[in-house]
């Protein structure tokens, strides 16, 4: 991996960390819809609860990776959860990387067939393709690949969600009367709230470990993790007012925010689509190169017949169906995901309050016998 460093501005951080966690479940309405929308009102607490909680495990991860000079993830999960606890979250983290490929190829399927009218056969086997295309390329690609689209994808998010409330304002008595808490994968919004950042996390570790080791400068990881976590709470916040004025509509829909845009006209509905497909796309890339990562190092020789082998085998998982996988993948490794919150919060304290004051008594008594 290219020690390169010159390019890894606050930008650049704050934009791989969005684009890490933003995909198909989180630009197509569906985790919005799944995690905070069904509560109504109370999505906008649990949504606030989400963009500090981001802000704070990026910042950890990104730290973490930077001083332990983490090459993936492993090196931080092992560090902040011992030998036991980091082989159950590293097992975790494995599982749901490929759970999340496998994911963001139904969702391209979902998207081709809704919107395109073509097979969905057609659209996981074009995502996936892509993807191993960019993974075969390296690291910096995957990292490149993330940072470009975020932009686009706020902007078109916002866009659509000022449009909707501009045209339909939300109707807080119906939203009361529709909420539907029962219906969430997680039936109680502060846990649900937590539930999302664990699965996040989990699948973003893979990304921002590498990513911390690459920054020279700490002040651009601290600032990356706090622009990235209001970057992904301002975006669900978006999504999540655009899905209530549209009760009970959304309800029924694989990509709850297509049918929005649809409302506005068919070219935001077009336009969307393919924001949407390149955030699967950005999801995808991260994914897959965390899962080969775990495995095996980008130099070596069986690199890229894993690469090809790993997208060969989520194309085929990706039939399930795109809802489903949201439904009941997404919060399952969010509860597991759990242990490894409490790790890296078990790695910062231990980071903080035991390993600093060590470096600086060394250091000191160094410049002493100088």
């Amino acid at each position: 991996m290219s020690t390169n460093t010159k390019n890894l501005s606050t930008f650049k951080v704050a934009a791989v960390y969005i684009g890490t966690v933003v995909g198909a479940g989180f630009a197509s309405g569906q985790e919005v819809l799944q995690f905070f929308s069904f509560f109504g009102v109370y999505g906008i607490p649990a949504i606030m609860l989400v963009t500090l909680l981001f802000g704070f495990f990026g910042l950890i991860i990104l730290r973490l990776g930077n001083s332990l000079n983490a090459k993936s993830y492993r090196e931080i999960i092992n560090y902040a959860g011992g030998r036991w606890l980091g082989t159950v979250i590293d097992a975790v983290i494995t599982f749901f990387l490929f759970g999340a490929l496998t994911a963001m190829a139904a969702g391209a399927g979902a998207i081709f067939t809704e919107q395109f009218g073509l097979s969905h056969l057609l659209g996981s086997l074009v995502i996936i393709g892509i993807t191993l295309f960019t993974v075969l390329l390296g690291v910096h690609s995957v990292i490149n690949s993330i940072s470009f689209v975020v932009p686009v994808l706020l902007v078109s998010v916002l866009g659509i969600s000022i449009i909707s409330l501009v045209n339909t304002p939300v109707d807080f008595g119906a939203v009361r009367q529709w909420a539907q808490p029962s219906r969430a994968p997680v039936p109680f919004w502060p846990l649900s709230a937590v539930n999302y950042v664990s699965y996040n996390m989990v699948l973003s570790v893979a990304i921002l470990a590498p990513l911390g080791r690459l920054a020279k400068n700490p002040q651009n990881l601290n600032k990356g993790a706090f622009y990235g976590g209001i970057g992904l709470g301002v975006g669900a916040l978006a999504i999540h007012m655009a899905l209530l004025t549209n009760i009970p509509a959304i309800s029924g829909y694989e990509v709850p925010m297509i049918y929005i845009a649809s409302q506005i006209s068919p070219v935001f509905q077009f336009g969307y689509s393919i924001v949407l497909l390149s955030e699967v796309y950005t999801t995808a890339v991260g994914s897959l190169y965390g899962f080969i990562i775990r495995f095996t190092d980008q130099e070596s020789p069986r690199f890229r017949w894993l690469v090809i082998g790993t997208g060969i085998v989520a194309f085929a998982a990706s039939q399930l169906g795109f809802s489903t996988l949201v439904k009941i993948l997404y919060p399952a490794v969010g509860y597991a995901g759990l242990l490894m919150l409490g790790g890296l919060l078990y790695g910062f304290l231990k980071e903080r309050l035991v390993m600093q004051p060590v470096f600086k008594r060394i250091k000191l008594k160094g410049s002493k016998k100088r």
